[in-house]
């Protein structure tokens, strides 16, 4: 266990010093180190005074965010949970203080072997001792690990979902004292989610085979079906579930019409994230490598990563990704999961997510540390075809197919609406919505709704003669050029200048027409067939033909959104002033120095928003800087002198 009391560190008592150190028999509980509490017989409590000593002296903030206090009083207490809380929220010190709190070691499933390393770094850097047994250790490691673990010298113990299939995982397991199970990215159990691993079905089997340990299961995106879905293979029934506030109002949500999204892309990053880290989504390895190539080839400092790379290159992109600053990720979706970068700036989608758990789930990567961020998606009517031919060819019964086109119709109704995207999103996961949000491109810049039925009737007319009349199929671009009157060397061919709907639709532009057309598939009044896309009206398309359904439309505003600061953005620190930008920039440019020579991402020795507290107070005392957010007692300890050189260098700069 750790104890709050490092005899190393600097940091001055909050009391006055005894003249006598009390015998053991004299000492009240209240006295005892955190360490000595938890293995004591103490009160529930009095321990749970003891987590809150952790996070002041072990992880150096002030008060727990949130229902964090509750969480942790009831896992400290024995109990289980099941707990969604948004990416950045806070989740991980849920289970690392109750670990720290309670006698015996902590087993931390975790989805991902590469990000092991940086999550025991991190905790190392705060004076926790914690482990990982995977397949990238030798086998003296593997050997040292094992035996702290039995001999409950470490806290925490980390495990993919893979390593509790093996036999000779689980007898290690039965010869140490088991703190607590916390099983990270609970999501992954759900066979209807988005990240499904197969291998965290069999996590059922933690209850059963040591059913006194408490377990707590954590995700940042889960409906309530999921969260049902979760509790009943983990088999948490009597699990208590914390669901916290899905909103991060510091993330800035929107969504624009797809012209030429790399050239979009690019704008983004050069006016409103020039030098940030990032992360961009493509749908395809293919659209992964030919977008990192265009971002290099202008001038951004970006890498690919998805599945077809081999494990080297990945392995390596995504340290250097996580350790230096500004690097921008080109990914697939294969990426992300457990990736604990704080200051993610924005987080793009070139290509349209399947689900609104996708879409949530990848977004909440920007801004953990609380800053404004920026989620963008470029959306537009080839996205619609594609996923709808992917759901209608993909594998799976007729059940698995109507799942993935309610999960396809929740997120188009989402890219369509004329109402907050945060509302919309708060709702989806069944969380009540005020009013607008003030940082969404739909409250920042609201699109017209028009009454769409007229021109829906003239798209679907026009698919009804090809199909009818003519017993052809054509695609969106062939009908939107039969509206506009276009004399194409495919409609002189097929002779579809006779047809009656010809040259009927030029009040609207091509733009406008495609805009349509995609509206009606995303409401279901059009469907998209066979492997060349081609358009078929559906049982609804009757009602807007018989004029017994009307259409309304999102019409994008002439322009796009002006770039705002989030309204009510996490308030981790107050904006730099101009004459503390300076003293924040050499402060980083240490930081980067420092995590060089030690092997670890910057963020492991402070996040931005730590740094910034320190350029903006100017601390000019080991007391004062153990007063800021983030830099607890082992921190303090081993970088308290070099902060404040550098902050004596700075000052001795600026005087003249």
């Amino acid at each position: 266990m750790v104890s709050p009391a490092d005899p190393s560190s600097t940091e001055p008592s909050n009391t006055e010093p005894s003249n006598t150190e009390p015998s053991s028999t004299d000492r009240s509980s209240a006295d005892l180190s955190v360490a000595e509490l938890a293995a004591s017989d103490a009160p529930t409590g009095e321990k749970v005074t003891a987590a809150l000593d952790v996070l002041q002296r072990i992880f150096g903030y002030d008060a727990f965010r949130g229902f964090q206090r509750e969480v942790i009083d009831h896992v400290v207490a024995g109990g289980d949970a099941l707990v969604l809380m948004p990416t950045g929220g806070g989740k991980s010190l849920c289970y690392q203080i109750p670990a720290l709190v309670r006698d015996g070691v902590a087993v931390v499933i975790s989805p991902l072997i590469a990000l092991m390393q940086d999550q025991v770094d991190a905790l190392t850097a705060v004076g926790v001792k914690a482990g990982f047994l995977n397949s990238t250790l030798d086998f003296d490691t593997r050997r040292l690990v094992e035996a702290e673990f039995v001999a409950g010298e470490i806290d925490l113990l980390y495990l993919a979902p893979e390593a509790l299939a093996s036999q000779a995982t689980l007898s290690l397991l039965d010869r140490g004292r088991i703190s607590l199970f916390a099983i990270d990215e609970a999501h992954c159990v759900s066979q209807w989610g988005h990240d499904f691993r197969p291998d965290y079905l069999n996590l059922s089997m933690l209850h059963e085979r040591w059913p006194g340990v408490p377990r707590i299961a954590l995700t940042a995106t889960a409906t309530s079906a999921t969260r049902t879905e979760i509790a009943t293979r983990l088999q948490l029934g009597e699990a208590r579930h914390f669901v916290a506030s899905f909103d991060r109002p510091n993330i800035q949500y929107r969504i624009v019409p797809k012209r030429e999204p790399r050239k979009q892309l690019l704008a983004l990053l050069r006016d409103e994230h020039p030098g940030d880290a990032g992360i961009v989504y493509c749908l395809s390895r293919a659209s992964v490598e030919k977008t990192a190539e265009f971002l290099v080839a202008n001038g951004v400092d970006a890498l690919p990563y998805h599945a077809g790379l081999d494990a080297a290159t990945r392995a390596a992109n995504q340290q250097r990704f996580l350790r230096a600053d500004g690097v921008v990720m080109v990914a697939t979706i294969a990426f992300g999961m457990g990736i604990d970068k704080p200051d993610v700036r924005f987080v793009a989608h070139l290509d349209l997510p399947k689900s609104v758990e996708g879409y949530y789930q990848e977004t909440g990567r920007a801004g953990r540390d609380g800053l404004p961020s920026t989620a963008w998606l470029a959306y537009g009517l080839q996205d619609v075809v594609q996923q709808r031919k992917m759901i209608d060819t993909s594998e799976g019964d007729l059940a698995h197919r109507r799942n993935l086109a309610a999960h396809l119709d929740a997120m188009l109704a989402l890219c369509e609406t004329v109402r907050c995207r945060r509302a919309q999103l708060l709702e989806y996961f069944g969380e009540p919505a005020g009013c607008g949000c003030g940082n969404c491109d739909t409250c920042l810049e609201p699109p017209e709704s028009w009454d769409g039925t007229v021109a829906a009737q003239k798209l679907l007319s026009t698919v009804y003669r090809l199909d009818r009349e003519r017993n052809q199929r054509f695609g969106a671009g062939h009908c939107v050029d039969i509206l506009l009157g276009r004399s194409t060397d495919k409609i002189v061919q097929h002779r579809h200048d006779s047809l009656t709907v010809f040259g009927i639709g030029e009040e609207l532009s091509e733009a406008e027409w495609r805009g349509v057309v995609r509206q009606l598939l995303a409401e279901g009044l059009l469907a998209v067939e066979g492997d060349y896309g081609t358009l078929a009206l559906t049982d609804a398309s009757a009602e807007v033909l018989g004029k017994r359904r009307t259409v309304m439309m999102r019409r994008e505003p002439a322009r796009a959104a002006r770039v705002a600061k989030p309204r009510g953005a996490a308030t981790v620190v107050a904006e730099l002033p101009a004459e503390a930008a300076g003293t924040f920039e050499r402060l980083r440019a240490w930081r980067a120095a420092t995590a060089k020579e030690q092997g670890v991402p910057a963020y492991v020795i402070f996040h931005d928003a730590t740094l910034r507290q320190i350029a903006a107070d100017a601390p000019s005392s080991l007391a004062d800087l153990s007063r800021i957010s983030g830099v607890g007692e082992n921190k303090l300890a081993k970088y308290g002198e070099q902060l404040l050189t550098v902050l004596g260098e700075e000052t001795a700069a600026q005087q003249p």
